[in-house]
């Protein structure tokens, strides 16, 4: 992680400026810690957050002026704001500091209820959905946090009940339940305390029907008026992330190529799944959008 976007910004002012942008908007040197880490303090959600949406918006800075149209978007989780971002919903100025208090509101909520989460891989929603009843029916909170893909879900809660819920999974016939290293069990109900915290951000902010219609992680509907954005970016803290849902009905609205946006390829990678035989280039990097205009 630590690197993201410096080459970009060397690239494509345009890129650059978004970088400085932030920092000035921030108060500190986000760009450095993203271009040298150290890698422990990048990754605390505080500072990881902010860098991703960083990112993704020097991006679209760079990638707008080559596209001729965008119909539709979408974002995971934190990049849902990024998304908002690129369909003018809300400034960049904003969302970063939207962004950057989100961070700081779910660590302390993982603190104040300290959770964990889980990927499940080889197990239907069906299965893993049924697996969380059952850890719940044992006084212990276990729900389903991200649908990323067929085979493919995240589940958050209570550390004991997320452990309980790894157990039974793999009897249930999942291939594989592994804990991830994260400082909370994000979209789950231990995220509540953050909620009116960003409620009362967001209310501050000036938000705008978006440009084009973007798929709430929510519901896995198209959003085109802002302040309906405004509260299921709210929702969205203890809600699970409908990613497999959202993919599947931009392709029902008519989406034809996707662009992932940021550092990484792992929502094209779901993509193989979720659209599959739909083109989806990963946008982050100066060969990358080399290889686009090859």
């Amino acid at each position: 992680m630590v690197g993201m976007g410096r080459e970009l910004a060397l690239a494509f002012p345009q890129a650059a400026e978004v970088f400085e942008e932030a920092d000035d908007v921030l108060g500190f040197h986000l760009s450095r810690l993203a271009w040298e880490g150290p890698e422990d303090e990048l990754v605390l959600t505080r500072n990881a957050q902010p860098a991703l949406l960083v990112h993704s918006t020097a991006v679209h800075r760079v990638l707008r002026e080559e596209l001729a149209s965008v119909s539709m978007a979408a974002g995971h989780s934190l990049g849902e704001f990024s998304a908002h971002v690129a369909a003018g919903t809300l400034s960049f100025r904003d969302a970063l500091e939207a962004v950057r208090v989100r961070g700081e509101l779910m660590f302390a909520s993982g603190v104040q209820r300290p959770g964990t989460m889980a990927a499940v891989l080889g197990l239907d929603d069906q299965g893993v959905e049924e697996v969380c009843r059952a850890v719940e029916g044992e006084g212990m909170i276990c729900v389903p946090a991200n649908f990323n893909s067929r085979g493919q879900v995240v589940i958050s809660g209570e550390v004991e009940g997320v452990e309980r819920a790894m157990v039974l999974l793999k009897e249930a016939g999942a291939k594989k339940a592994v804990r991830l290293s994260v400082s909370g069990a994000f979209h789950s109900p231990l995220m509540e305390p953050a909620k009116e915290g960003l409620r009362e951000r967001l209310e501050k902010i000036k938000f705008s029907d978006p440009n084009h219609p973007v798929l709430s992680n929510v519901t896995a509907e198209p959003v085109s008026v802002g302040s309906q954005a405004r509260e299921l970016l709210v929702d969205q803290l203890t809600s699970p992330v409908q990613w497999r849902a959202s993919v599947e009905r931009m392709v029902e609205l008519g989406a034809e190529q996707f662009f992932e946006l940021g550092p990484g390829s792992v929502l094209c990678g779901l993509n193989k799944r979720n659209a599959k035989g739909f083109p989806c280039v990963s946008m982050g990097t100066p060969a990358d959008f080399d290889a686009l205009e090859g």
